[in-house]
C-alpha cells in the first residue's frame, strides 16, 4: 500500500465472520481502505487499544427523537447515541405535531437532522390512512430508507392505525421502489377488548399492560403483515416481536421463500416482567409489553438459531412525568436505550457464551442490508464509511443520568452492571466519542440514504 493513512485502529477486530485478534483497521479519506492482522500500514495517526474490542458503528433501525414535542430532539438522540457507539440512527415517521407522510415533511426533517444531529440518519416515510399509498413515490425521491406503518392506532394522527385493505395497497406501491415495509404488530380491536377486559377486573398495576396485551395480539397481526407480504411482493418487516411464536412465524415465511423479517428491541432480550416491570411499573411500559423471563430466553435461542434479523432500541426519551402513574395505562410506552444497546447486547451474548460477530451482524451489516445502505454503511468492510466503537471490558453500574449524554435521568437499564462501555467512537473516521465526552458538534451527521433499483 503506498497511500499513507489518515489512522489506523489497533485492537481486536470484530466482523461478521471471524474475529482477529491483534487486528487493525486502516482509514483514509473516512473510509475503511484495509483489515488485518499486525502492524498495519503507515498511518499519521495510530490508535491502539490492543485490550479492547473494535466493532462496527451501530445503525439503530427504531428511534423517535421526536415523539415529544420540545423534549429530546435530534440533538439529545444522537447524542446518546453518539456515546452508545451507534453512529446511524433511523428515526421513525411519528413525530408529535407532524406524521411524515409526504415529501415536504422528509425534506423539512431532513433539515432538522442536518442542523442539530451528531451522527449519521436516515428516515423513515408513512402512509396516512385516509391518503394511502399516494405519496409514497415523492418520499422515495426524497431519500427515505423504508415504510413504517401500524396494525395498531396510538393515535388517530401522530401514530394511526391503518386497516389491511390500505396496508395492502401501501405494500404495493412501496414493492414497486425496492424498499422494505416495516410495522408496529398488534392486533388493534384485540388489544382494546383485553385492554377493557383488564380495566373492567380492577387490575391497572405494573400486570395490566402485559394482560392487555397477550401474546396472541402480537401474531395476529403478523400473520396479516406477513400474508400481506406475500400477496405483494413488498419485502415485509415486523419492527419488533417479545414472543418466541413470532420468530418461528417470520422463520417459515423466509422458508417458504418470502422476504420476511424480524426486528427485536434490546428491551425484550434484557428486560423481563418478573423482575424489572413489576419494580419499575410505567419505567417498563413498552408496546408490545416485556414478557416473562421464560419468554425472554426464548428470544436468545432464535437470536442464536439465526432468527432475528436485526437489533434496535425502539428508543424514545420521554419526560420522567409521563413515566411514573401508578396506573399502567396512563403512561407512555417506550424508553430510551440509545447510550446502552451495544454494551447491553454484549452482556447478553458474553454471558450466554454466544459469539461476538452476531453483534456485529445483529446492529450493522444486516440493518444496512435491510434498508439498502450497504453501499456506504453497515460492518467494516473495504470501502464502506469508517463508522467505528471500540468496546472495552470494564464492569461498571449503569447510571442514565450521570454522564450526560441523555435528556432525562431515568433508565430503565440504570443500576444494571455493564460489563462493556464504549472507551471510543469513530464516525466516518472521525472521533466522535472519547470515552467519557461526545465530541461531535450538532450538525455532524449527513443523512444517509438507499442504493435501489425501481421495479417498475
Amino acid at each position: 500500500m503506498t497511500k499513507i493513512c489518515d489512522l489506523v485502529v489497533k485492537g481486536t477486530v470484530v466482523l461478521t465472520d471471524q474475529i482477529i485478534e491483534d487486528g487493525y483497521v486502516a482509514i483514509a479519506d473516512g473510509v475503511v481502505i484495509a483489515i488485518g492482522s499486525g502492524d498495519g500500514p503507515e498511518a499519521q495517526v495510530v490508535e491502539d487499544f490492543s485490550q479492547d474490542y473494535i466493532f462496527p458503528g451501530a445503525i439503530d433501525p427504531q428511534v423517535h427523537s421526536r415523539s415529544q414535542k420540545g423534549q429530546e430532539g435530534f440533538i439529545w438522540s444522537t447524542r446518546s447515541a453518539a456515546a452508545g457507539g451507534v453512529t446511524t440512527i433511523v428515526d421513525m415517521p411519528y413525530d408529535d405535531g407532524q406524521l411524515i407522510c409526504d415529501a415536504a415533511s422528509v425534506l423539512s426533517k431532513v433539515d432538522e437532522a442536518h442542523r442539530d444531529a451528531r451522527v449519521d440518519f436516515a428516515l423513515y416515510g408513512t402512509c396516512h390512512p385516509e391518503v394511502g399509498p399516494v405519496k409514497v413515490a415523492e418520499m422515495v425521491a426524497a431519500g427515505v430508507c423504508s415504510f413504517k406503518f401500524s396494525t395498531f392506532g396510538t393515535h388517530p394522527e401522530r401514530f394511526p392505525r391503518v386497516p389491511p385493505q390500505t396496508l395492502y395497497a401501501c405494500f404495493s406501491e412501496v414493492a414497486k421502489h425496492g424498499l422494505a415495509a416495516g410495522v408496529h404488530n398488534e392486533n388493534h380491536e384485540m388489544v382494546m377488548a383485553e385492554i377493557e377486559k383488564t380495566v373492567a377486573s380492577g387490575i391497572t398495576g405494573y400486570r395490566a399492560h402485559g394482560l392487555s396485551r397477550p401474546e396472541i395480539t402480537e401474531t395476529l397481526a403478523m400473520a396479516e403483515i406477513y400474508e400481506i407480504g406475500a400477496a405483494t411482493g413488498c419485502p415485509a418487516h415486523v419492527v419488533h416481536c417479545s414472543v418466541g411464536r413470532g420468530y418461528e412465524m417470520c422463520a417459515a415465511y423466509q422458508k417458504q421463500g418470502y422476504n420476511s423479517t424480524i426486528e427485536c428491541c434490546i428491551h425484550y432480550l434484557t428486560l423481563n416482567e418478573e423482575e424489572h416491570v413489576s419494580k419499575l411499573g410505567g419505567k417498563a411500559k413498552i408496546n408490545p409489553p416485556v414478557r416473562p423471563k421464560a419468554e425472554v430466553e426464548k428470544l436468545w435461542a432464535h437470536l442464536q438459531a439465526g432468527n432475528i434479523t436485526m437489533v434496535s432500541t425502539d428508543h424514545v426519551s420521554w419526560s420522567e412525568d409521563r413515566k411514573t402513574d401508578p396506573d399502567m395505562f396512563k403512561n407512555a410506552s417506550g424508553v430510551p436505550g440509545l447510550e446502552v444497546m451495544y454494551s447491553l447486547l454484549l452482556n447478553g451474548l458474553a454471558e450466554r457464551n454466544i459469539s461476538f460477530t452476531w453483534a456485529a451482524r445483529l446492529l450493522a451489516e444486516n440493518p444496512a442490508q435491510h434498508f439498502r445502505l450497504s453501499h456506504q454503511k453497515g460492518g467494516l468492510k473495504i470501502g464502506r464509511d469508517a463508522d467505528i466503537v471500540v468496546m472495552s471490558k470494564s464492569e461498571e453500574s449503569y447510571d442514565a443520568g450521570k454522564s450526560g449524554h441523555n435528556v432525562v435521568s431515568w433508565s430503565p437499564y440504570t443500576g444494571m452492571t455493564l460489563s462493556y462501555r464504549p472507551c471510543a467512537t469513530y464516525l466516518r473516521g472521525q472521533k466522535i466519542f472519547d470515552g467519557q465526552d461526545v465530541l461531535a458538534q450538532p450538525g455532524n451527521g449527513t443523512y444517509v440514504t438507499p442504493l435501489r433499483e425501481a421495479q417498475v
